[in-house]
Order: structure tokens, then sequence, then C-alpha cells
């Protein structure tokens, strides 16, 4: 077949549709492969503009292999796809489908079958985990990992909610131990147990039988040895974010869930803010239309924190040394997935990801002390990350990454339908009907749309503390939800999920921006799950 006729009927079952160029234009073949000017191929042949034709499902690890083979022909400079691949199957190249105008250009694929996205072989003593109840507790018995700054806001939260039990405390600090069991039996509780004996020494608080749930607040890369290592001896997982550093990482989360049947859930407290949980409440009752595009970031400016100290105390610099990438992007990504029902009626299907170039760190590094050790320092993240997510219903997620511009805060939290638009920082919204411009004064939303657990628990949240009460609203319904034998407000596959942008950025960002394959963590299920709803107390 002449190679424009294959590329045409490679487009052709992919249901790729070109509005109103030639796939020259869209897909940014040169001509030199092409070897042709636009409009025709030196075989004469002439690939139409329009295509029609149904999109034929496809699994990740077919498109991970069609991918594959599409780069290698790409690159090759052959004209015709048989010089390459003798045989073909319709099948392989169906990941090729997208949008009209789309950025994916052939001729900057690059090889993705290094980690296929397709899902790992499963048990059968595995099950999933949608709308998983464990029997209901009068008392939630916890142990806490890590009791640094972020671990000791947990345990300020917990220590505040109805029906917790502090049995267990660990960190590598003997100092930071002490001081929780001070503050644990000033509340009045006896004394937990303290365990500071090494790395290795929250498996002993692991394998303790007076423990329903583990609380994790340590440094990324031991997120997922300590959740695995909690639900395998039979405990809950609450775990901050990113709940995993890989991809490998975010299916040993699922898989143990799934084998032992126990939680797993990030706590990603942005998703209980009260704009967020306002917006949620207006997107569940038709305020915004049919959803089409979302916004998300952290945009932190946090040079002179990340600079402190050594690379090995101050973790977070650790990291922007040796990755490049969306290294944190739960924050700002979690409300919007929950927004658009993310893992519930929809997925995640492919991501790109570009940094900018490296100078804020650099900067800062280069006005210390001649013989400061930070002064052989390099940094590998860019200034600012932004990755786009594509959804399998065509819906776009734009999501930015942060820590070392001067800007304000903000985690940007947009959405948009067909019917209205938030954004936020400052927060604003437009809908249909409305003069031009924004409306600013939310009010009249809060009171119709505002969400019951701000409205019953927003006093008790404040007071409790925890940027602005999120945090305690995020401890306060995971120890209800517990207490009730309720599913959780967020499952293992939203941590999988959204903790997957970071490996998938950085793989995208390593290869010139090329898209690359979101796994489907729920093998399948997020097609008949419900997005979640408005929770009351």
């Amino acid at each position: 077949m002449p190679f424009c006729k294959q590329l045409g009927h490679l487009f052709h079952i992919a249901g790729i549709r070109p509005t109103i160029t030639t796939y020259y234009e869209s897909y940014h073949l040169s001509l030199q492969q092409l070897g042709a000017a636009r409009g025709s191929c030196s075989d004469g042949s002439v690939v139409p503009v329009l295509l029609s034709g149904p999109r034929e499902r496809v699994s990740d690890r077919r498109r991970g292999r069609a991918l594959t083979r599409a780069s290698r022909w790409a690159r090759s400079g052959k004209t015709n796809m048989s010089q390459t691949h003798p045989t073909h199957s319709r099948r392989e190249f169906l990941t090729l489908a997208t949008a009209g105008g789309s950025a994916l250009g052939l001729a900057n694929l690059v090889d993705l079958a290094a980690e296929p996205g397709g899902p790992p072989e499963g048990t059968s003593q595995q099950k999933r985990v949608f709308g998983l109840r464990a029997p209901p507790m009068e008392k939630v018995r916890i142990g806490i990992i890590g009791v640094g700054g972020r671990g000791s806001g947990l345990l300020g939260n917990l220590l505040d909610i109805e029906g917790v039990e502090l049995k267990a405390i660990c960190d590598l600090a003997p100092d930071r131990v002490s001081r929780a069991q001070d503050r644990v039996v000033a509340k009045g509780h006896p004394k937990p147990v303290g365990y500071s004996h090494g790395d290795t020494d929250f498996e002993n608080l692991c394998r303790r039988d007076d423990i329903d749930l583990v609380y994790i607040a340590t440094p990324w890369d031991w997120h997922v040895p300590m959740a695995v290592r909690a639900m395998k001896n039979g405990k809950h997982a609450a775990t901050e974010v990113p709940a995993a550093m890989t991809i490998k990482e975010c299916w040993e989360l699922v898989d143990t869930a799934e084998m032992t049947q126990r939680h797993c859930m990030m706590l990603e407290n942005c998703c209980y803010g009260e704009t967020e949980l306002l917006v949620l409440s207006m997107e569940r009752q038709g305020v915004f239309g049919e959803l089409v595009h979302g916004e998300a970031g952290y945009l932190h400016e946090a040079r002179d924190f990340t600079m402190e100290g050594s690379a090995d105390t101050n973790w977070r610099r650790r990291f922007v040394t040796q990755l490049n990438g969306n290294l944190y992007p739960t924050h700002g990504l979690g409300p919007v997935a929950q927004y658009m029902g993310i893992n519930g009626g929809d997925k995640f299907d492919y991501l790109v990801s570009m940094s900018s170039l490296e100078l804020g760190l650099s900067r800062r590094r280069d006005t210390l002390p001649p013989d400061d050790p930070r002064r052989r320092e390099k940094y590998a993240c860019g200034d600012i990350n932004t990755s786009l997510l594509k959804s399998a219903l065509g819906r776009t997620i734009m999501i930015q990454f942060s820590l070392a511009m001067p800007r304000p805060y903000s985690r940007i939290n947009a959405i948009s339908g067909t019917r209205g638009t938030f954004c936020d920082y400052p927060p604003r919204v437009h809908v249909d009907g409305q003069a031009e411009g924004w409306e600013t004064d939310l009010q009249p939303y809060r009171e119709k749309y505002g969400h019951p657990l701000w409205k019953q628990l927003g006093e008790r949240a404040e007071k409790s503390g925890g940027h602005g009460g999120m945090d305690y609203l995020m401890n306060w319904r995971l120890i209800y939800c517990l207490r009730h034998g309720l599913p959780l407000d967020m499952t293992v596959y939203d941590a999988a999920a959204w903790s997957s942008v970071v490996p998938l950025s950085i793989e995208s960002v390593s290869k010139g921006s090329a898209p690359v394959v979101v796994p489907d963590f729920t093998r399948g299920e997020w097609r008949d799950q419900k997005p979640i709803g408005i929770v009351t107390v």
C-alpha cells in the first residue's frame, strides 16, 4: 500500500478527524519524511483532509506497543511502513486517535515501551476496592509515622476528633517522638508507644495488633514502602502526597489494597477546602453544564525554603536536583479530578509535559559564600513545569508546578463547562446569562450551593486549623467513614492516578515532551463507577 494511503488508513481506523488542515500540518510530519509537498505524496497518492470512522477501544498495553512501533517507523525515514514492519495490525495503531488539530507529531514520538502503561497481571486473590466498606469501629486506633512539620499538624487535628485513639508514634528523631507523646498525654489520652530505632522501626509499628489505621507523613520516597507494609499487616493506610513516585509504585499500592482489602487513601487535603467543596457542589448541581476543561497547579514561591540546609536534610531539594517534571501535582489536580469524575465515569488517557529552563535556584545558589557546599549543587527541575492531560471523554486538564518563581501562591483551581466557568485566586465565576466579566461576590453561591461539610463543621474546622480548616475536615471525614463503615471519599485508584503525573511528566519531559499513556489503574472499572457526590455529615 502506498505510504500516504497507509498513513490515511492509520488515521481512519483511529477515528482522527483533522478539521481545516492537511495531515502534514496537523501532525508535523517533515517533508523529507513524506518525500512530498503538502497535499500529495511522491507516490502520487493524496491524503484527504477529513476522515470519519468510529474510534475503537484500545488497551493501554496495545497503545504502548503502537506508540513504540509508530515511533520507530517515524524515525526510520522510510516512506513505506512495511519496510519497517512487514505486518502491523489495525489495533496497534489505534493509539494515534486524537481530536483534530492535535500536536501529536509522528516524527517526534519516542519509544514509550520502557515502562508499558498496560496493567500488570492481577491475581485471583485481588478484588476491586471501589465502594470498599470496612467493619464499623467504635474507636479508630492510629499509629503515625513521621511527626515533623506535616505529621505534627495531622496529630493536632486527630487529637481534636472524637473516636480517635493514638497508639503509636514513629519518627527517626527521638525528640520528635517525645514531643508528640507529650501532646497526646496533654490532651488526656494514654501515652502512645514510641518508635525511633532506625529506618525500619516503622515495621514494628505496623506489626502491632492494636492499630487500625497508619498515617504516613514522611519524605515522598518512603510513602509506598510504609503504606504497603501497613496494609500487609492488616491496617488501613493514609499517606501524604504524592502517594507514589513511580508507575511501579502506583501499581504496588493498587495491587496491595486489592489483595488485602484495605483502604489506601492519599491525604489530599485540598479536596476539602471550602472553595473546592463549593465548586464541587456547584458542579454536581449543574451550574457549569457539561465539563470540558480544567486547570490546576502548585505555584508556590519557595526558593529560600528550598535552599535551606543540606540536600540530605531538606529532602525536597534532593528531588529538584535529580528530577525534572511536575513533582507535586496533587494539591491542584485532586479537586479538579473530582469535579470531572476521574475514575468515576472518566479517566486520564495520556499526558504531555514540558519544563522551562532552570534559573531560580541557581541564582540563589550563586549568592551563597564561596565555601558553602551548596555552591556545588546543580538543579534538574525547570523553574516551571506545564503538563497537559487528556481524558478518555476528551476533556483536558492543564497542570503547572513551580517552587522557583516570584509570584503569589496559587493552585489555579479552574473548571469550565458548556454553561459556565470558575477560576480561583481570587475566586470568581462567570455563567451563561451573566453580564460580561467575572462575578467576584460568591456569597449568593455559598448560600445556595455551600457544601454541607463546611456548613456544619466549618467553625470547628477553622478552630482546629490546618490550612484554613481543610486538614481538619479531611481527617474528620476519614475517621467518620471508618467509624461508620462507609466507603472513603478518595480511593487507592485516585492516589495512583493523581500521583502518576509525577513519573509520567518526568518521562515526557525527558523525551522531548512526547505523549505518554496514563495507566488505567482501575483495570477498566472506571466506566461503571459514579463520581463522588455531595457527602453529608
